[in-house]
């Protein structure tokens, strides 16, 4: 089975077979994402997708599956449905597959056609929101706006398919950190997803937002602001029903919560945390990563 460039999945598909159909990002324009940077992106041949298929079938079961790269619903409604189906017939017992979208793949295909797609199993899309804010979508070139986030987030959410939408602190700098923060609530509550979690920014050499940085541009918030970024989203959103975490490595405090139930409690630990200015609660810079 081959595999180029580095495996980029969610966390939660740690236990997933990852098959690559696509090499990249279909957008890769990102101010502050150094993923894929200086790769071109492609949709790999549907028969090398099968032979590969083939070749791990065996060493089920599978599951899960995750469909890699980056933004692998970009891929032709055709082409993609053939890959669903193909996934069903070769493994046995597959119960969910996994994509990555962004919103302009997203609001490229239909209700009808997301529907047809979860009928051979996509169960769950990851959509990166990072703000709520327009003026910073506009400035790390997102590629979608305010009303493009939430009518690609609705979209799923309307054909019945999971959405995991993905926030990022601390890209607002310390100018825009507070109102990023409460429009990103906003987004979160107009999106209204069954899962949704805060990464925070590391900022990467080789990506403009670094550039940007040296040149005193940006400046990135310290560690309790963006915990008060972090509580002022949970605390701002409103949501229906939400597993919301911010477990990831480069969180400074690993939270799990099931908002809106959770909310109180988690709003108290986050304050006490920053009150206490003890760097102790927090997660070490050598333990952090992307």
């Amino acid at each position: 089975m081959q595999y180029e460039g580095i495996v980029i999945r969610p966390p939660s598909e740690a236990e997933s077979l990852i098959l690559q159909v696509t090499l990249g990002c279909s957008h890769n324009r990102c101010t502050f994402c150094p993923t894929y940077k200086g790769r071109r992106f492609g949709i790999k041949d549907l028969e090398a997708i099968k032979e590969e298929i083939d070749e791990v079938a065996p060493y089920g079961p599978f599951r899960k599956v995750f469909l890699a790269d980056g933004d692998g619903l970009i891929i032709p409604q055709a082409k993609l449905l053939a890959i669903l189906e193909y996934l069903r017939e070769k493994i046995p017992g597959l119960r969910r597959v996994g994509i990555y979208g962004n919103a302009k793949s997203i609001l490229r295909k239909s209700v009808e056609e997301l529907k047809a797609l979860k009928t051979l199993k996509l169960g769950i899309v990851y959509l990166g929101v990072e703000t709520g804010e327009e003026t910073l979508l506009k400035k790390v070139q997102k590629g979608a706006s305010y009303e493009q986030m939430v009518a690609a987030g609705r979209r799923v959410r309307e054909a019945g398919i999971t959405l995991s939408a993905t926030v990022l602190l601390g890209l607002g700098g310390i100018e825009y950190s507070q109102q990023h923060a409460l429009t990103t609530a906003k987004i979160l509550s107009d999106i209204d997803p069954e899962f949704a979690s805060a990464l925070t920014l590391m900022v990467v050499p080789g990506t403009p937002l670094y550039d940007e940085m040296q040149a005193g541009k940006f400046k990135l918030p310290s560690p309790f602001q963006l915990l008060e970024e972090l509580g002022t989203i949970i605390a701002q959103a409103n949501f229906s029903r939400c597993y919301f975490t911010s477990n990831h490595a480069s969180n400074y405090l690993p939270i799990k919560a099931r908002l809106p139930k959770d909310k109180e409690a988690v709003v108290d630990l986050i304050h006490k945390v920053i009150s206490s200015k003890d760097t102790s609660h927090l997660r070490p810079e050598f333990l952090r990563g992307l």
